[in-house]
C-alpha cells in the first residue's frame, strides 16, 4: 500500500494533545515536528513544567513554549502560535485540537481523560493499556456512539498486532497463534556463559548444553532453558499479558494457558513451539495467544518486542518455496511463522491518528468487545490491609501477577480485574494462587474506572451474554479457565 495515497484526502494537520510526557509522549513529540499531517502544540503532565520539558527535549525553543495554569492563559498562548504546556487537561479541552493522545499509563486517570475527550467531541488515541484492559471496549462504544474514534496505536503491539492478525485472516491464512515477543532479549555469551537482560548480568553456564536443540524436542529445550533461567530472571511480565488481552478483544483470540506459556526461544523455533501438541509444539489448540523470551546472541539481530503470527502452511508446495527464501517454517513443514520485528511507541503512532482523525477508522476493528480479561492472582499471601500499589516501568504489583481469563461482569465474588484492583486495599486475605475477587479490595464510592467497567458490562450485555460465556465454559473466580486451562508446566510436561 502506497501511504500517501492511503492519506491524500486529509488536507489539513491533525491537531494533538499528548497527556502523558514520559518515554511514550516524548518520542511522540518529538516525531511529531516532523510529520507534515500531524500537528502537537499541546502537552498536559503533572506539571506545566513537566510538560514544557517534554516540549523542550523535543527540540522546542523555550520561547515557544508557554506554561498555562488557565483555561484562558491556554487560549491565550495557542492564539499567539506557541506551544500550550499544561498541568491539567481541563485547562485545555477547550482547544480546537482533534485528537487526544492519551498515554499517562495511569488507569484511573486515563479513564477520565478519555471520557473527558469523548464528551468534548475529541477522538481518543489510547496509548494507556492499563485503562484499556478494564474498560477499552466500553469507551470504544461511548466513543462511536459520540460519532468520535477511540483507537490503539501503532507502536505498541496491541495495534500492530491486530494489524498483523487481521492481514492474515484477509489472506485466508489459518491462524493457529500469534503474539510478540517480551520487552527484553536474553543475549547469551557463549565464551562467558553469561546472560544479560535489561542491565542485568548473570553466569548461566549451563544455557550452553541447551543452545541449540539439535535433534531434541524443541518444546523441550525451551522448557530446560526456562528452567535455568527462571533462576536468575523474571519469566512472565504483566505488560505482555495486558497487550494480549487487548488483541484478544479485538480478535476474539484466547490464551492457552491463563498465564501463558511464554518460553525462551529463537526466531527459527516459534513455527514449531506455537504449534498444536499434536505436531511436537505446546498448544491445545488454534488462535492462541501469548509471548515469547527472545532467546540470542549479542551479534545477533533482536526480535524488538515485535510481533509474529504462525499459520498453518496448508499447501506443501507454496511453503517449501518460501522456506527456501528464508521464512520461518516449522520441522513439520505444517506451520510458519510471519513477522514484525518492531515496535517504535511514538515514533509511528501518526498513522493512526491519520486513520483515526482523518479516515475514521480505529485500530480496534468494529468489534472491539470484553472478551478476555486481565485478573489479579497473588504470587504469596497475602495480608488483609496490604496495599496492592502499582508501581515501576511495567506497572506491576509486588507479590501480584495476572492471567488472561474468560472476561465475565463484575461481581463481588469473581476475579479483579488486574488494573482494577491496583493501588487499592486489602479488605481480606488471600492465599498464594488465588485471584483477588473483587470482593476482596476496598475501591472508592467515586472511582471512575469502577464506574466505567460497570458501564461496560451494562453496554455488552445484551449483544456479548460474556457472563453466561464464561459460566458455560467452567470458569470459576479460582477455578478453571476454558481454553485457558492447559497446565502452567505444559513445556516440561511435554
Amino acid at each position: 500500500m502506497n501511504f500517501h495515497a492511503h492519506y491524500a484526502g486529509i488536507a489539513q494537520p491533525i491537531e494533538t494533545c499528548l497527556i502523558g510526557s514520559g518515554g511514550f509522549g516524548r518520542s511522540y513529540l518529538a516525531q511529531a515536528r516532523r510529520t507534515a499531517l500531524v500537528n502537537a502544540r499541546i502537552a498536559v503532565d503533572m506539571t506545566a513544567e513537566a510538560a514544557g520539558r517534554a516540549f523542550a527535549a523535543a527540540g522546542i525553543a523555550s520561547s515557544e513554549i508557554a506554561l498555562c495554569e488557565t483555561a484562558s492563559e491556554a487560549r491565550a498562548a495557542w492564539a499567539a502560535g506557541r506551544h500550550v504546556a499544561a498541568g491539567r487537561l481541563e485547562s485545555v479541552i477547550d482547544l480546537p485540537f482533534a485528537m487526544l493522545v492519551e498515554a499517562t499509563g495511569g488507569p484511573e486517570a486515563a479513564t477520565r481523560h478519555s471520557l473527558m475527550a469523548i464528551e468534548a467531541g475529541k477522538h481518543v488515541a489510547l496509548v494507556s493499556k492499563e485503562a484499556d484492559s478494564v474498560v477499552g471496549p466500553g469507551l470504544a462504544r461511548l466513543g462511536r456512539d459520540k460519532g468520535v474514534v477511540v483507537t490503539p496505536v501503532d507502536g505498541d503491539q496491541p495495534s500492530l498486532l491486530i494489524a498483523l492478525v487481521s492481514w492474515a485472516e484477509v489472506l485466508g491464512l489459518e491462524l493457529i497463534a500469534a503474539g510478540k515477543s517480551s520487552e527484553y532479549d536474553f543475549v547469551f555469551d557463549a565464551a562467558t556463559g553469561s546472560v544479560a537482560c535489561n542491565g542485568v548480568t548473570r553466569l548461566l553456564p549451563e544455557l550452553r548444553e541447551h543452545w541449540l536443540p539439535g535433534e531434541r524436542s524443541i518444546v523441550a529445550t525451551a522448557a530446560e532453558r526456562a528452567r535455568i533461567l527462571g533462576q536468575a530472571f523474571p519469566l512472565r511480565a504483566v505488560p505482555d499479558l495486558c497487550e494480549m488481552t487487548l488483541v484478544a478483544n479485538a480478535t476474539d483470540l484466547a490464551a492457552d494457558t491463563a498465564a501463558f506459556h511464554a518460553p525462551p526461544a529463537r526466531i527459527p523455533e516459534i513455527a514449531d513451539l506455537f504449534s498444536q501438541a499434536t505436531q511436537g509444539g505446546l498448544l491445545s489448540g488454534t488462535r492462541r495467544i501469548d509471548v515469547f523470551h527472545h532467546l540470542r546472541l549479542a551479534e545477533e539481530a533482536s526480535f524488538a518486542g515485535g510481533v509474529f503470527v504462525v499459520v498453518a502452511c496448508e499447501n506443501a508446495e507454496t511453503w517449501e518455496m518460501l522456506a527456501g527464501k528464508g521464512h520461518v517454517i516449522s520441522r513439520t513443514g505444517k506451520t510458519a511463522m510471519l513477522y514484525l520485528p518492531r515496535h517504535l511507541l511514538g515514533v509511528e503512532v501518526a498513522t493512526s491518528i491519520l486513520d483515526a482523525a482523518g479516515l475514521g477508522r480505529s485500530g480496534y476493528g468494529d468489534d472491539y468487545r470484553p472478551r478476555q480479561d486481565l485478573v489479579a492472582v497473588a504470587q504469596r499471601d497475602l495480608a488483609a490491609g496490604s496495599v496492592l500499589t502499582m508501581g515501576g516501568h511495567h506497572h506491576s504489583i509486588e507479590g501480584v501477577g495476572a492471567e488472561v481469563r474468560p472476561a465475565a461482569a463484575l461481581a463481588e465474588d469473581r476475579p479483579a480485574p488486574f488494573y482494577l484492583a491496583a493501588d487499592r486495599k486489602l479488605l481480606r486475605s488471600v492465599k498464594a494462587g488465588q485471584a483477588i475477587a473483587l470482593g476482596d479490595v476496598e475501591i472508592a464510592a467515586d472511582s471512575g474506572l469502577l464506574a466505567m467497567r460497570r458501564r461496560q458490562d451494562a453496554l455488552f450485555a445484551d449483544k456479548a451474554d460474556f457472563v453466561n460465556k464464561a459460566a458455560d465454559a467452567g470458569l470459576t473466580a479460582q477455578g478453571g479457565h476454558a481454553v485457558n486451562g492447559a497446565s502452567t508446566g505444559a513445556m516440561a510436561a511435554r
